[in-house]
Order: structure tokens, then C-alpha cells, then sequence
């Protein structure tokens, strides 16, 4: 038994991030909703409470509250924005609207307190003060036994402390990039204040997550929806460990995978990792259920439909199959608002989740679901997957079809995969596919500009290049690729590509904007 931290989700879209700073510390910790009755909280025997961040205001009618269990453990916590101001007001503090909303970055004024109280987690802040804000709403009293440990000239109680019942509250985020001394932090509450040794690895969660596939699945059958990308790998890969050949894996070639993946993951998997592998060819159904289609939403609703049907079918054909694995992550789920998150906004539906038809005949089976892109490649180096599969570029679940902005024809389909193709191609040669970059594709776009070629007029489609940095894939930024390098792109689209004649280069980060276009 692992020690761990319990996190009480109150609908902030960088919950999942808390998570993954505590895990880099190796300590393991799961995310629960505010209102998770407190049996099954305190059933992972926590060492220590977070409290993430929230859209509510604690002062509202309805609004999340504090769940009377949390304080009388008598264990730490450590509020975060929306939790610090639930703290202080369940302890008899004061919160009221900021007179000033505060977002971005903050240069916090640091207490002497910081260094007298005790271990405090919030040490790190001396060196490297500087923050990221998201709050509409402040903490204006204290609460009895408390000492405020910073604040910004909007915020008179950036980070408060009761180093006796090692209790604390931050009105900023440690969890996201910004706060430069976040994850440690983070690291400090979960070793030092909360006392946790930092037992969990990706070997780790390997033995849990195989335990917890044998205790859902029991004697059953499972499909696994594998894609040849790194989640369903993994997930394949963990599914295999846990039942062995009651695994069968279905590749559905939908027509709208990257140049040449078809071929890649049947050899790969079947005549590689000896995996059982369906391969079923799929394209015409998958157009045909897009057929006039513009909405990115619809498009993942049919894409989802469609592929619990295609499954389905094939479990039918098999026999006694009631279990269906997804390499479903948690940026996935965060950002379609599952209705296991109550209160967070929806940013997309994502096909694994909110995608899903709402009647099914197989049980999901997601062992990732709470994992990151990165956390996912290291359980899939401990499982021995081979290097091609652990690095192989993101692809979203729809494939091609939320790459194709627009309705989705097969014609269009085939520009896309060449563009994408040479964008690919120049950024391998270039070195620049894996360390220097985390995402790379094309975007079709449907809109047509004039153009000339030769002596003639054009008036053809307009291609997107995407390529972005990442830790998390919550947030991104745009590559600074060499105008050599982006130049060459071009110039081979144009004139390699039938049917386009402009080439653009996406410089938005995320936020505002997200990875994918659809």
C-alpha cells in the first residue's frame, strides 16, 4: 500500500495538473469530486488533503463547500485558490470579491513568516517569487491561528499558514508552468508536511492498474480499440499483462489515418508484439456516416458512434466478449467535463468520453483514464514497448476527420495525409520530432485563395501547419521553427499537393486557442 494524497476536485481545468506535480514527486494521489461520499475518500487511507481551484464563488447559494471530514481528520491541507478561500471560510475567515480581478502573472510580497512556520511547503517561494493568478474573489480575514505568508497588492493573503495543524492556502496555481517554484511547492507538502514516501513508479501503477483490469473484468472477454498510437499501446499492453489471450485487439481502419499507418500498426503489433489483431477496413462507413457533416462536435459523435458499432460488431462475431479498453487519457477527460467532474466547463467532446453513444453493450474498461501523455510513455517504456510506438506523434481519436475543417471527403482526406506527410518528413530530417517538439500536423482548411502558378490564375484550399511545445498537452505553445525550415514545408506543399496553393503557420498557444482545431 502506496502513501497517498487525496485531491478533492471543485471543477478547476488544472485539477489533473496538481495530480501529475505529485506524482512527478513520486508520491501517489487520486482525484475525487468535492461531494465523493467520505468512505470512499478516506478509503485511500490519505496522508493529506489538496484542495484545487474552482469557477464558484464560496460566498454563492449552491456553491461547493468544504466537507466537514477534511478538518476533523485532523490531517494537512493545502488549499488551492477556490480551496484556500473554502478554507478560511470554514475556519471563520472572511472572503469577499476582489476589488480587482487578478489573472496572469504575480509578483508575490513574501512574509518572514514563510521561514518560522515550521515545515512549510511554501519555502521554495523565496527564491523564485513569482506566480500565476486566476481569481475573482479574495481572502480578506484570517482565520485564528493562521499568519499570512504572502500577498500581491491585489491580494492581501496570497498564501496563508497554521504550521501548528498544518493547514495551509495559496491563492495562486503551483500546479501549471507559470509558478516556477510550483512543483516544489508541491513536492514539499506532499514529503514533508504530509510525511509521504515516494514509492509510486510507472512500475508501480503497472501492478495496480493490472489489479484493478483482473478485478473489473473477472473471467471475461476484452476488445481493445488499438489505434498504433502510444494510449491504446499502452493500454493493449497492460490489458495483455492482466488476462493474456482473453485480449483481442481491432485495428478499424476509418480512412482517415496518416500516410502509410494502416500497414504500420498491423506489422507492428500483429507480426512484431505477436498481439491477436483484427484488422477491419471501415473507410466507406465512417465517410458515409460524415457525409455533410461540418460541426467538429458532430463529426466526434459520429466518429464515437460509429466506432462502438464497428466494436461491437466484431465482439458479436467473436463470442462472449463484454468489455471494450480505451486508451482514453485524462486531458481527454478533463477537457470534455465528464459527469464525473461536476462543475467543470466543457471545453470539447473528446470520442472516448462525451463522444460515446449513450447506450452500449460493452463496458469500458480505461486503465489510463488518469494518466498524462507523459506518464503514459513511461509505463509504456516499463512494459517494453517497442521506441516507435512510445514516440509516436499524437493523434486525436477522429483521426483526419477534426483535421479536415469542414465537411470530410475522401478527396480532401488525401490532400490532408500528403501535406501532412512533408511536414512530418522535414521535421524528422530536421532532428526536431521529439525533444524540441511534442505535436506536429497539418490542417485543411475550407476555404479557397486565389493564387498563381506558372501564368494561371489558382483558387484553390489553404493548408495550416501546427507544430507546438508541450509538457502536459493542458497547455502549449507555438515551436519557433527556422523560417528555412518552414519555407522548405511550404514550397514542397504547393507544389507537391494537388489542390492547394497557401501555406499558414498557427502561432497561438493554449490557452487561448486549443492544440487540435476541432
Amino acid at each position: 500500500m502506496h502513501d497517498a494524497i487525496a485531491i478533492l476536485d471543485f471543477g478547476s481545468q488544472t485539477t489533473q495538473l496538481i495530480a501529475r506535480r505529485i506524482r512527478e514527486a513520486h508520491v501517489y494521489c487520486e482525484l475525487f469530486s468535492w461531494d465523493t461520499s467520505p468512505e470512499r475518500v478516506l478509503a485511500l487511507r490519505p496522508r493529506g488533503f489538496v484542495l484545487s481551484g474552482g469557477p464558484a464563488s464560496v460566498y454563492e447559494p449552491g456553491a461547493p463547500t468544504l466537507p466537514p471530514y477534511v478538518l476533523r481528520s485532523g490531517l494537512p491541507v493545502l488549499g488551492i485558490c477556490y480551496g484556500m478561500q473554502l478554507l478560511a471560510q470554514a475556519l471563520g475567515g472572511r472572503v469577499a470579491p476582489a476589488t480587482r480581478r487578478e489573472y496572469g502573472l504575480a509578483q508575490l510580497e513574501l512574509s518572514d513568516e514563510i521561514e518560522s512556520a515550521l515545515i512549510s511547503p511554501l519555502s521554495p517561494l523565496r527564491a523564485r517569487p513569482q506566480v500565476w493568478m486566476s481569481h475573482a474573489d479574495r481572502v480578506e480575514r484570517i482565520p485564528s491561528g493562521f499568519r499570512v505568508l504572502a500577498r500581491t497588492p491585489n491580494a492581501p493573503v496570497a498564501a496563508m499558514g497554521d504550521p501548528a495543524r498544518r493547514l495551509y492556502g495559496v491563492q495562486f496555481h503551483p500546479e501549471v508552468a507559470h509558478t516556477p517554484a510550483g512543483r516544489e511547492v508541491l513536492r514539499r507538502f506532499a514529503l514533508e508536511v504530509c510525511g509521504c514516501e515516494p514509492t509510486w513508479t510507472p512500475a508501480a501503477f503497472i501492478e495496480q492498474a493490472v489489479v484493478q483490469v483482473r478485478d473489473r473484468v473477472g473471467e471475461g472477454r476484452v476488445l481493445c480499440g488499438l489505434s498504433g498510437g502510444v494510449d491504446s499501446a499502452v493500454t493493449a499492453a497492460l490489458i495483455h499483462r492482466a488476462v493474456a489471450d482473453r485480449l483481442t485487439c481491432i485495428f478499424v481502419n476509418t480512412g482517415m489515418l496518416r500516410r502509410g499507418e494502416p500497414q504500420q500498426v498491423v506489422a507492428t503489433f500483429r507480426d512484431r508484439l505477436g498481439m491477436e489483431l483484427v484488422a477491419v477496413d471501415a473507410t466507406e462507413e465512417f465517410l458515409s456516416a460524415l457525409e455533410g457533416v461540418t460541426d467538429p462536435e458532430e463529426k466526434r459523435r459520429a466518429v464515437g458512434e460509429r466506432f462502438i458499432r464497428v466494436f461491437e460488431r466484431e465482439a458479436k462475431r467473436l463470442g462472449q466478449v463484454g468489455f471494450l479498453a480505451q486508451g482514453t487519457l485524462y486531458p481527454d477527460v478533463i477537457e470534455s467535463a465528464a459527469p464525473d467532474r461536476p462543475g467543470a466547463r466543457r471545453i470539447k467532446t473528446h470520442h472516448n468520453v462525451g463522444g460515446l453513444p449513450e447506450r452500449m453493450r460493452l463496458q469500458l474498461v480505461e486503465p489510463l483514464r488518469y494518466l498524462f501523455k507523459d506518464e503514459a510513455r513511461a509505463v509504456g517504456e516499463a512494459l517494453g514497448l517497442p521506441e516507435e510506438v512510445i514516440w509516436r506523434q499524437p493523434f486525436p481519436g477522429p483521426g483526419l476527420a477534426v483535421r479536415v475543417v469542414g465537411e470530410v471527403t475522401w478527396e480532401r482526406l488525401e490532400r490532408l495525409r500528403a501535406a501532412d506527410a512533408i511536414l512530418l518528413g522535414e521535421l524528422g530530417r530536421a532532428g526536431l520530432l521529439r525533444e524540441a517538439t511534442q505535436q506536429a500536423f497539418a490542417i485543411l482548411l475550407p476555404v479557397r485563395s486565389v493564387g498563381v502558378m506558372g501564368d494561371d490564375r489558382t483558387y484553390e484550399e489553404v493548408v495550416v501547419l501546427r507544430v507546438v511545445t508541450t509538457e502536459d498537452f493542458m497547455t502549449a505553445d507555438w515551436a519557433r521553427l527556422s523560417p528555412d525550415l518552414l519555407a522548405r514545408v511550404s514550397n514542397r506543399v504547393v507544389n507537391e499537393v494537388e489542390g492547394v496553393n497557401r501555406v499558414l503557420y498557427d502561432i497561438t498557444s493554449k490557452p487561448p486557442a486549443t492544440i487540435e482545431w476541432e
